[in-house]
């Protein structure tokens, strides 16, 4: 695996605070639309323990003068060529809603490198094999605005502001053409843990697909339910936080006597 620039590594990855030495890794992957500033309070809340590294996928922000991804693959394949080859630290991945594809996706390429992650959390999201036929990206404007006030993941301030949404519309389309034509392709199942974290009122995912990501590992695998809808993770964010603490805390054993 070819190692990239410093400057690529900060293009791509995030961090918003000083760690310790030889913490944990827990890289953050955000859903359609998102960017790695929506992890800035886990950084906070997990922090100096826990190396919170976000992504920031290009199209957005300091980056919205880059064209998007042509698919989950690609944004999957770029994450895994910037990461440090050399770095031993313990790797976690949290993903949220498109996050967690990408975050499948990126696993599966570290395992096929001899470098399975320590945990992969996946969060509100069904597992990769079960598909829906979903066309929001096709929407005009006003449907895609719809969807996001009924998941209510973005702040409804930038969604009355029409400069604002000139800006943030062409990313967050973009992401939800990548996710909603996403299938999975053919290839072993993860040997790492799987930890499912999900709201109980999540209009995007039942429960029972939810559960089928335990299809797609050999390794442990946990549900974990949360009160809350599609973004359960912003109210539930204390309880989300120290789960995530105890899994390092479990299952990366260099981590045990940092966090």
């Amino acid at each position: 695996m070819a190692n990239r620039s410093s400057d690529e590594h900060k293009l791509w990855m995030r961090s918003f605070h000083p760690t310790s030495t030889g913490a944990p890794r827990l890289l953050c992957l955000p859903h359609a639309g998102g960017s790695a500033s929506f992890f800035f309070p886990v950084s906070a809340a997990l922090g100096p323990e826990v190396d919170v590294l976000a992504v920031q996928y290009p199209g957005r922000q300091d980056r919205r003068a880059e064209p998007a991804a042509d698919s989950i693959e690609a944004l999957a394949d770029e994450l895994f060529r910037v990461l440090d080859p050399h770095d031993e630290s313990p790797l976690a991945l949290f993903g949220h809603s498109m996050g967690a594809v990408v975050g499948f996706e990126l696993a599966r390429r570290l395992e096929a490198a001899g470098r399975p992650p320590a945990v992969l959390f996946a969060s509100g999201r069904r597992g990769p094999s079960r598909v829906r036929t979903e066309l929001v990206h096709q929407r005009d404007d006003a449907g895609l605005v719809e969807e996001m006030k009924k998941l209510n993941g973005t702040d409804l301030t930038l969604l009355d502001d029409p400069e604002m949404l000139q800006m943030i519309l062409p990313a967050i389309r973009a992401d939800y053409r990548l996710v909603e034509t996403y299938r999975r392709g053919p290839g072993e199942r993860l040997s790492c843990p799987v930890v499912v974290m999900t709201g109980d009122a999540d209009p995007r995912v039942t429960l029972d697909e939810a559960r089928s990501w335990d299809e797609e590992t050999t390794g442990a695998f946990e549900l974990l339910v949360h009160p809350g809808g599609h973004f359960y993770l912003v109210p539930q964010h204390r309880a989300v936080n120290a789960q995530i603490k105890e899994y390092l805390r479990k299952l990366a054993p260099r981590a045990e006597a940092q966090v």
